[in-house]
Parts: C-alpha cells; sequence; structure tokens
C-alpha cells in the first residue's frame, strides 16, 4: 500500500548521527572532519534527500506555492496561477501536498479518482487539460478524514512525486499546507524545486506570518520568484469605489523588505469565490497575474 511504502522510505534515513570515535563528537560536517567512521558515509546519504520522478514523468519546472498560515486562499491562488499556464499553452499540473486539507480536486471540478498506471498512478485531468494528484482523489469519500501523524504526511508527499505518471509537464504547482513543518521541509528538500510563490493577505497578522515562510525559503536557499496578495480590496459595483476590508495593503512594503521583485493582486469578487464553489475556477478570464508568468518563465 502507498502508506506503508511510504513509511519504509522515511525509515531509511537516520538523521541522529554520532561519531564512531568515542573522543570526538560529531557536527554532521564530513568535508571537515579526518575520522573514517560509519558516520561519513550515513551522512552523505542523509545529505541527499533528493527524489527522482517517475520514470514515466519529464517535468520541467517546480513551483511551491506556499504561505506561512492558513486562511489566505492559498490553494484558490494555485488553481488561478495553474489555470493561467494551461491556458498560454503550457502542460500544466498540480500536486496537492495539502493531505489533511485537500481543495484542489473541488476548486478545478475534477470528481473521478486516481486510477493505476503501468507503474504507478495516473493523475486526473480537468477540463482544462491541468493533472491533478490530491489526496482526496484516493478515498472513499471527499469528506474523509486524513489522521495521520506529520512524518506519515510528509512520506505521501513523497509518493506523488515518485508514484505518479505525470508525463511531460512544463510546470508543476505544489499546493503546500500552511505552516513551516515537516511537508515544507519535505519538499524543499526532496524535490528539485526552481521557486517559490508566497500568498499573504492585507492584515498586519499574516503579513508577520507570511514571513515566517519567506525566511525559511531563504534558509533553504530557494528563490522567492513572486509574492501575490489575495484578498486585496473590493471593488464596489454600484459607485466603484474599491474598499480595504482587510486593511490597507502592505505588498510593496513586504516585498521590498525581503527582495521579492515581483508582485500581484488578487482582489474580492464574488464571481471568483463562486467559481471556485462551483468547480469552474478555470472558465474565469482573469488578467491578474502576466507579471508572474513573466517570473516563472525568466528562471
Amino acid at each position: 500500500m502507498l502508506i506503508e511504502r511510504g513509511k519504509k522510505k522515511l525509515s531509511e534515513v537516520d538523521n541522529n548521527l554520532n561519531c564512531g570515535q568515542a573522543s570526538q563528537t560529531c557536527n554532521s560536517n564530513c568535508s571537515a572532519c579526518g575520522v573514517d567512521c560509519p558516520s561519513r558515509n550515513n551522512n552523505q546519504a542523509a545529505n541527499n534527500f533528493m527524489l527522482e520522478p517517475n520514470k514515466y514523468s519529464s517535468i520541467k519546472k517546480v513551483i511551491a506555492v506556499m504561505s506561512g498560515k492558513g486562511g489566505v486562499g492559498k490553494s484558490m491562488v494555485t488553481a488561478l496561477l495553474a489555470a493561467a499556464c494551461a491556458k498560454a499553452g503550457l502542460k500544466t499540473a498540480i500536486m496537492d501536498a495539502d493531505i489533511t486539507g485537500p481543495s484542489i480536486p473541488k476548486i478545478l471540478g475534477v470528481s473521478e479518482k486516481a486510477m493505476g498506471g503501468r507503474e504507478g498512478i495516473f493523475p486526473a485531468v480537468s477540463k482544462f487539460g491541468i493533472e491533478i494528484m490530491s489526496m482526496n482523489l484516493l478515498l472513499d469519500s471527499d469528506t474523509a478524514p486524513v489522521v495521520w501523524r506529520g512524518p506519515i504526511i510528509a512520506g505521501m508527499v513523497s509518493q506523488f512525486w515518485q508514484d505518479v505518471e505525470w508525463g511531460d509537464i512544463d510546470i508543476m504547482f505544489i499546493d503546500m499546507p500552511p505552516g513551516t513543518g515537516d511537508v515544507p521541509l519535505t519538499v524543499f528538500q526532496s524535490l528539485p524545486i526552481d521557486g517559490i510563490i508566497a500568498v499573504t493577505s492585507p492584515q498586519d497578522l499574516t503579513n508577520m506570518i507570511v514571513e515566517k515562510a519567506v525566511k525559511m525559503a531563504e534558509l533553504m536557499n530557494i528563490k522567492i520568484i513572486a509574492l501575490i496578495e489575495n484578498m486585496s480590496g473590493f471593488k464596489c459595483p454600484s459607485c466603484g469605489q474599491v474598499h480595504d476590508i482587510f486593511g490597507k495593503s502592505k505588498l510593496e512594503e513586504i516585498a521590498g523588505q525581503n527582495n521579492i521583485n515581483t508582485i500581484c493582486r488578487v482582489p474580492i469578487e464574488a464571481r471568483i469565490a463562486q467559481a471556485a464553489d462551483s468547480g469552474q475556477l478555470e472558465s474565469l478570464e482573469l488578467d491578474l497575474f502576466t507579471p508572474v508568468l513573466n517570473a516563472i518563465n525568466n528562471l
């Protein structure tokens, strides 16, 4: 079973490395150590977490979409980005790495379950050709809870990379769970991430926590290619005035503080929420993400 295989993979790496010489404490820096001990080989293996994709997969670019907290509309932004890329003629995929709160299939109107392939699993495909793998495509019911501990969840994300036959993909978006825990760490260490898109909203509290995600990306030496502010103002259909319902935007300030060159705003619009609820998000015509797509193309 997928779950058991995930456990096996995670158990193969032992991060608690101790030097074989009683007189020396191992600092995990084998390059600066002249002692020939068992930890040397183990340490080199532990530092090589990068996973190979399924042999029937060829993925050119991988972009992680993340935030430091939930509730900012990260999954909806991921789906909108993927739809924009698909409409631009790119073969696009989404890996839904939010194992305990998967929402990508619902947003894109995908209800069929994933099917077994030659040596793995075939992803589901949306109406506009976006390939999708999500935990909800493996469950009997969309409302069935996934009650797993962190290492098992992280193992499943790894298997989405290794066991899914993605085929030829120009760009894959990974819809990350909120926070900076097991899954983001697994993704950043194990998958060939080309860049990160950070999603925020105008509240000061959200901006503070989103910066945690930005700093995590810096620690992992992965470039933040764009900062997207969701729920960025509401334009009244009656008077035409823009109202800052969640507070005044600080997008430029946050981008400047973190050396992020590309920014984008997604306004509050009833038609976006309605399209997501009805699984018709791909059908929306939105001219919002051109700067972000240009940044991705320039990677």
